[in-house]
C-alpha cells in the first residue's frame, strides 16, 4: 500500500543530518532530539516539540555540538541528558550531554557536558541507555569491544566497570539492550548476532548467516514481549526471531526494494513495526508473530506476508537509513549501487508519549512526524 506522506514537517535544520531520537524521559509531550551533520558548519542539536495543538513541530531549543553527529540518544530517566558519538580530526568520541535551564529562551549555543566516555581504540558505532526506568549503567560499543559504564550523572562522572572483547568477530556495528533484563545485550557484526551477558561479558548465544554478503544492519528488541527480536539484513529484508530458538526465524517481512536498514518496534502496540530503506520510504508493519509461529515449515520458508505492510511512506527526498553510529559505508562498493545513495541517511523514532505517533528524519535536515491512528483498528 502507497500512503505517500501528509505528516507534520519540521524545516529547521539547516545542515544535513541523519540522527533523532525520542526524549522517553519528556511524559508531557512528544519531544524528539535530532542532531547535525555538517563537515565545516558548527552542528546543532534541536529540541524539537509537537504543539499543544497538535498542529506544528516548534524548536524548543537550538544548541551548538561541536563535532558531526552520528548517533544520538536520549536518556530514558532524565529529558535533560542525551549522549551522542561523534567525529573529528583525531577520530571517534562519545559523550554524555545536559541541556541547560533555558529561562523561556528559544536559543542557548552552550550544551553542558558531563563526561567522556574515553577509552575506545576503535571506530565508536553508538552508546545505549537501558530503555526502561533509571538506571546508572551505560553501553558503549566500537567495531571491536563493549565497554560497561558506572556513570554519575551529578557527579559527572563515568567509569569503565567492564570491557567485552569481539577480536574473533567480523566488526562489530552495533546492538540493542534488552528492555526485560539489563544484564543482556544483542550486539550485531556484519553477519551475526550476538547476545551478550554483561556480568560476564561473554558471549551467550550466537547465531550467524551463512548467505554470502547477508549483512546484518540492524536490531531491536519488542518492549512488550521477552524474547522476540527483530534484525534487518541484505538478503531476507526483515526477519522476526525467538532467542530461545535462534535456529530459524519467526517470520520473514519483505523490507524494502533496496536495502532494509533500520527496524524499530512500537513502544505500547507490540505487532507494530516500523523499518527503513534505501528506497526512501518508511513502511508500517502488522508483525503478528509467536513462538508457535516456529512450526515444521519453518526450515524451509519462514512465513513471508505482503499483506503485513499496513503502509508505506513515500514522500521522502533522500535514501533512508538508520541510527545506528557511524558505519563503514564504502565497504559495500563491492554492490551496484550508486556510493551518492549510501550517504543519504536519515532516522526514525516512534514517539514514547504518544505511540500512534512516529518521526523520520531525512539527510537534508527535514522531520517528518506522522500519525498510525487509521491503521490501529486493524490489529
Amino acid at each position: 500500500m502507497q500512503g505517500g506522506s501528509s505528516g507534520i514537517v519540521y524545516g529547521g535544520l539547516k545542515y544535513q543530518a541523519r540522527c533523532i531520537a525520542d526524549v522517553r524521559a519528556d511524559a508531557g509531550s512528544t519531544t524528539f532530539l535530532a542532531g547535525t551533520l555538517s563537515l565545516k558548519e558548527e552542528n546543532e542539536v534541536h529540541l524539537i516539540r509537537l504543539s499543544p495543538g497538535e498542529s506544528e513541530l516548534v524548536c524548543d531549543g537550538l544548541f551548538y555540538h561541536p563535532n558531526e553527529i552520528w548517533d544520538l540518544k536520549s536518556c530514558p530517566f532524565d529529558h535533560r541528558v542525551f549522549s551522542t558519538v561523534y567525529t573529528s580530526g583525531e577520530g571517534y568520541g562519545a559523550a554524555v550531554w545536559k541541556i541547560p535551564e533555558q529561562h523561556g529562551q528559544s536559543n542557548s549555543p552552550q550544551l553542558e557536558q558531563l563526561f567522556e566516555l574515553a577509552g575506545h581504540m576503535g571506530k565508536l558505532r553508538c552508546v545505549l541507555w537501558w530503555p526502561l526506568g533509571k538506571h546508572d549503567k551505560l553501553i558503549s560499543i566500537d567495531d571491536r569491544n563493549i565497554f560497561l559504564w558506572n556513570i554519575d550523572s551529578s557527579n559527572k562522572s563515568a567509569k569503565v566497570i567492564s570491557q567485552g572483547s569481539a577480536d574473533m568477530l567480523p566488526n562489530l556495528r552495533g546492538g540493542a539492550w534488552d528492555p526485560h533484563n539489563h544484564n543482556s545485550i544483542a550486539a550485531i557484526s556484519d553477519s551475526s548476532l550476538h547476545l551478550w551477558d554483561l556480568r560476564s561479558m561473554d558471549i551467550i548465544l550466537s547465531k550467524s548467516t551463512a548467505i554470502e554478503h547477508a549483512h546484518i544492519r540492524d536490531v531491536d528488541y519488542n518492549p512488550k514481549k521477552q524474547n522476540l527480536i527483530a534484525t534487518t539484513e541484505d538478503e531476507f529484508g526483515i526477519r522476526l526471531w525467538d532467542l530461545r530458538m535462534l535456529k530459524h526465524p519467526l517470520k520473514d517481512l519483505p523490507g524494502h526494494s533496496h536495502w532494509t536498514w533500520t527496524v524499530r518496534h512500537n513502544p505500547e502496540y507490540d505487532e507494530l513495526l516500523l523499518s527503513a530503506g534505501t528506497d526512501s520510504t518508511v513502511n508500517l508493519w502488522l508483525a503478528q508473530v509467536s513462538s508457535n509461529d516456529s512450526g515444521p515449515d519453518s526450515p524451509s520458508s519462514p512465513k513471508r506476508q505482503e499483506e503485513q505492510l499496513l503502509n508505506s511512506y513515500t514522500d521522502y527526498e533522500d535514501s533512508i537509513y538508520g541510527t545506528l553510529g557511524s558505519l563503514d559505508i564504502f565497504y559495500t562498493l563491492e554492490f551496484r549501487y550508486d556510493i551518492r545513495e549510501l550517504t543519504k541517511i536519515v532516522g526514525i523514532a516512534w514517539s514514547s508519549h504518544d505511540p500512534s505517533l512516529f518521526a523520520s528524519l531525512s539527510y537534508d535536515g527535514r522531520v517528518v512526524l506522522e500519525s498510525v491512528k487509521p491503521y490501529l483498528q486493524r490489529k
